[in-house]
């Protein structure tokens, strides 16, 4: 009788535990780096189950997960790097009813822990999942969890300090893929460890959620979630490379390169005969030491006979280096591509071969520097840099379908939710082992060119009621002098670029001014009048001291600097109106003479140029400084203006801050720039010429799509067609003051158009249409 009572006690808390969710992990895992788990579970299903073909689930887990359904890969590397707020995770949401079927299925979980810190990943400390649905599902002590054997250390050199993922190594001889199915028995796999609340509780954050933020949030069970916040990886099939070898013996041991068509996000799959185990195959790509210090790389030992493998974790590069023993036999290389879930839906061509490489350039580096967040490079940090994403996210608007705007709001909700309890705000996050402030950076990412530059493209205002209060504690750190310019703030890193020779009071100011900017939009946005008053008293007073304190007659100079003139915060001062346009000559004179600014940087020099009328040396200037690039084999970008000992930072040559040019071009040269929120009123920006005599551009706005093209002649002037596939109260162009415009819409009939103002030494004129042509000469 007592063992009948003990049996319907267990079984009663067993129920009643099953009815929630709980935090899992193997019997054995530990937290550590790099371990490997498989899971399985028998999930009943029934007819009712599957009524309206939905079998909603939501897992959170620390790092990366491959789910499978009845032996079939469902979810190739889900998750997403922590995480939203310290200490917290992004929850997948998942409908498995597709893959269902009625009577018993067969659920398995391959997990990743990362167990380390880096510069985009912040462990939990749990190797350990969590996953939620109906109550066949959820995890508990009902599942079965292993560490994975197969799954071994490397060698060293192990990937560098910043990078969280370890290398993968994997020993086939102690491995079975038919652990997913259900005729493979796992009677001998122990009970997962279970628990009611995260074992590892997160401490109180330093401030209060907004209600934004309260809304998004996922009851995770002694923790905090929040919803993933973009669907998942895009993921090709398997790829053959450029160039393709065939079926082949290795007669020597050597290493074997395989071109891919551009530098991709990809996991190397090989397929291969062995005539004993443990024979090592190492892949790797060429960019595995492509920023100075390792990256990550797979190392695998064979057992005897036919096998294939694809490393599951991602790297990068134009070649996969497959280093191969004597002996093997190779079946099959190929390789699969993924990437941030993103189209290429912009382009730019002129009659200019440089410009239009420079730009499918940047276009391309821009998607491989994207994917649990942005990334100053995908080889030696994967971080999210402020600085960086100041520049990717303008890219985006003129290169990428407008799923990219969910990359850009994650990154601007992690900068703002990680703020630290004295209002510091700090880049990269999220992060494990960095927390230093980079003043500059920040208040880039708070300026008119980081924050409110995506609302004025996406018109997202919840967005910026979500990160304003933020925002504004953050400048509110910031002091000044009576004098009204900026006390400079040391954080932890006094960063104003890469390279020699910068004026950083000047920097400082310029940067400090701009950001006022962002602040004074967003707080009248927010109808905080109060604060709209006192950061244009602010902006005056930095504004009526910085030309007399710093301009000396031919330049911006800070009293104490001693280096050559610096373009840097010359291009600042220009985009930010803070120069008065009677010195524009003179400031042309310096970006003529004068060429510090790295790419990151060079991205305002070239807006300046633009906006002071002389988009030709734009173009000149551009094709200059941009030119190894441009002439380089490679299809990414540089960091620095050459690569290894001639770039900055490591040298990488993956770095979407370098791809400003490609803004400039579509926005100065060929396309437009939104004049309301959303692009619900935008203006048209042709120039260039004579240095260009034609361009063409097309991206996708959050209303529909806009197109430009325009050709320029010294005898016929220019002619400019536009189309855009939605409706627009009014369309302005930019021209030259002399040049007098007439339009017709797409009938050939006479549209009327407006003479208005003058913006950056043009004159502006407005149509009513939205589908034109228009000649001006």
């Amino acid at each position: 009788m007592r063992r009948q009572l003990a049996l319907a006690l267990f079984l009663l808390a067993a129920a009643l535990t099953a009815q929630q969710a709980q935090w899992v992990t193997s019997a054995t895992a530990n937290n550590q780096p790099n371990v490997w788990q498989a899971f399985r579970h028998t999930l009943p299903v029934t007819t009712a189950d599957l009524a309206d073909g939905n079998y909603q689930i939501q897992l959170a887990a620390d790092t990366k997960y491959w789910l499978y359904v009845n032996g079939e890969l469902i979810v190739r590397e889900g998750g997403l790097k922590r995480g939203p707020y310290r200490n917290a995770y992004y929850v997948d949401t998942l409908n498995l009813g597709p893959h269902l079927t009625v009577g018993e299925n067969t659920i398995g979980l391959l997990l990743w822990y990362f167990g380390k810190q880096g510069f985009s990943h912040q462990s939990s400390g749990f190797p350990g999942f969590w996953l939620d649905g109906p109550p066949a599902i959820r995890s508990s002590n009902q599942w079965r969890g292993i560490v994975h054997r197969a799954f071994i250390e490397t060698e060293k050199p192990h990937p560098n300090y910043r990078l969280p993922e370890s290398n993968i190594g994997f020993d086939a001889t102690h491995y079975d893929d038919d652990w997913k199915l259900a005729s493979y028995d796992i009677s001998n796999w122990p009970r997962v460890r279970s628990f009611t609340e995260h074992p590892v509780p997160p401490p109180t954050l330093p401030y209060q959620l907004t209600s934004h933020q309260r809304a998004r949030q996922i009851n995770l069970p002694g923790h905090r979630g929040e919803l993933r916040p973009f669907p998942q990886w895009k993921n090709w099939e398997l790829l053959d490379y450029e160039n393709p070898r065939g079926r082949f013996t290795v007669q020597a041991a050597d290493t074997f390169k395989f071109d891919l068509p551009y530098n991709a996000q990809i996991t190397p799959y090989f397929r291969i005969n062995a005539p004993e185990p443990g024979m090592r195959i190492e892949v790797r790509t060429d960019n595995y030491y492509g920023g100075s210090a390792p990256n990550v790389r797979t190392v695998y030992y064979t057992r005897a006979g036919t096998q294939s493998f694809e490393t599951p974790g991602w790297m990068n590069g134009h070649e996969v280096w497959y280093i191969l023993p004597a002996g093997v036999e190779v079946l099959d290389l190929r390789y699969r591509e993924s990437g941030y879930p993103t189209e290429f839906s912009g382009r730019f061509v002129s009659n200019d071969a440089a410009l239009n490489t420079l730009w499918t350039k940047a276009q391309r580096t821009l998607f491989i520097t994207m994917r649990d967040s942005y990334m100053d490079c995908p080889d030696r940090e994967r971080a999210q840099w402020w600085g960086d994403v100041v520049n990717e996210l303008g890219e985006t608007f003129y290169s990428l379908d407008r799923d990219s705007d969910l990359l850009t709001r994650k990154a601007i909700q992690e900068l703002m939710h990680w703020q630290r309890a004295d209002s510091t705000i700090y880049s990269p996050v999220p992060a494990g082992n960095w927390d230093q402030e980079l003043p500059t950076q920040m208040l880039a990412s708070v300026s008119f060119y980081g924050i409110w530059h995506y609302y004025y493209n996406t018109g997202d205002a919840d967005l910026i009621a979500d990160v304003y209060p933020a925002v504004k504690r953050y400048l509110d750190v910031w002091e000044t002098h009576p004098n009204g310019l900026v006390k400079r703030r040391k954080g932890g890193w006094t960063w104003g670029d890469w390279g020699e020779n910068k004026d950083m009071e000047l920097i400082f100011n310029t940067w400090y001014y701009v950001a006022l900017q962002g602040l004074r939009e967003m707080a009248q946005l927010q109808n905080d009048q109060l604060t709209v008053s006192e950061t244009q008293a602010k902006m005056d007073a930095l504004k009526a001291t910085f030309h007399s304190t710093f301009w000396n007659g031919t330049s911006y100079r800070s009293p104490d600097y001693r280096g050559e003139t610096d373009d840097r915060p010359h291009a600042l001062a220009v985009v930010s109106g803070l120069a008065p346009k009677s010195v524009y000559p003179q400031i042309f004179e310096v970006f003529k003479q004068q060429e510090h600014a790295s790419p990151y940087f060079e991205k305002y020099v070239l807006e300046a140029l633009c906006r002071m009328g002389y988009e030709d040396y734009a173009v000149e200037r551009m094709k200059k400084r941009f030119s190894k690039m441009i002439d380089s084999d490679y299809t990414t970008l540089f960091e620095g203006w050459g690569i290894g000992k001639e770039g900055y930072g490591g040298g990488t040559y993956n770095h979407a801050w370098s791809g400003g040019g490609l803004t400039v071009m579509s926005q100065y040269l060929g396309g437009g720039e939104p004049t309301s929120p959303g692009w619900a009123t935008y203006r048209l920006r042709p120039g260039g010429w004579p240095a260009l005599t034609e361009a063409s551009t097309s991206f996708e706005t959050v209303r529909g799509p806009v197109s430009t093209e325009w050709t320029w002649t010294a005898a016929a002037g220019l002619v400019l067609n536009h189309t855009a596939g939605y409706e627009v109260p009014y369309v302005e162009i930019l021209l030259p003051e002399a040049m007098q415009p007439t339009v017709e819409d797409a009938a050939g009939e006479p549209v009327e158009i407006e003479r208005l103002g003058v913006v950056d030494g043009k004159r502006v004129w407005r149509t009513a249409s939205s589908n034109f042509t228009l000649r001006a000469d």
